[in-house]
């Protein structure tokens, strides 16, 4: 007796290509191994689209990151990625952490999934200065919140 499971929904992967690292100069492509095989993907990744023009708003420190654009919000988290388009977001909610050190970002999808990430804010007086930007940003491409 075979038990079905559902697709995967979204999950984490690689930064929007406009954030993704450039490769080192003078750097030979790499070849896989004749012996690897080919990674077999479960399902098709959506077709990345270039961002419209827009307002951004990008949070970074050491291990985390936070990006809002066109597209829609990104996470990164101690190297994992995940991107939420806008049409599957039901809301963005954002605070100062309460130590008043780090900013806390959160997307509540249109399933009900919850998704936080905690940037670090360094000198403390850059969440001064990110709080208003994300709010202005998050006003233009949500409006009505």
């Amino acid at each position: 007796m075979s038990q079905q499971y559902p697709p995967p929904g979204p999950g984490f992967g690689p930064p929007p290509p406009q954030y993704a690292p450039a490769p080192p100069p003078h750097a030979a492509p790499q070849q896989a191994p004749p012996y690897a095989q080919a990674p077999q993907q479960a399902y098709a990744p959506a077709p990345s689209q270039p961002a419209a023009d827009g307002p951004d708003f990008l949070a970074v420190d050491k291990r985390n990151a936070v990006v809002v654009d066109a597209s829609g919000v990104a996470f990164e988290s101690s190297g994992l990625s995940i991107e939420f388009r806008w049409p599957e977001i039901r809301s963005v909610h954002y605070q100062a952490s309460p130590s008043g050190k780090a900013l806390m970002v959160a997307v509540i999808h249109m399933d009900g999934r919850f998704f936080e990430c905690v940037v670090e804010a360094k000198p403390r007086s850059r969440l001064q200065e990110w709080i208003p930007q994300l709010a202005w940003v998050l006003g233009h491409y949500r409006p009505a919140g």
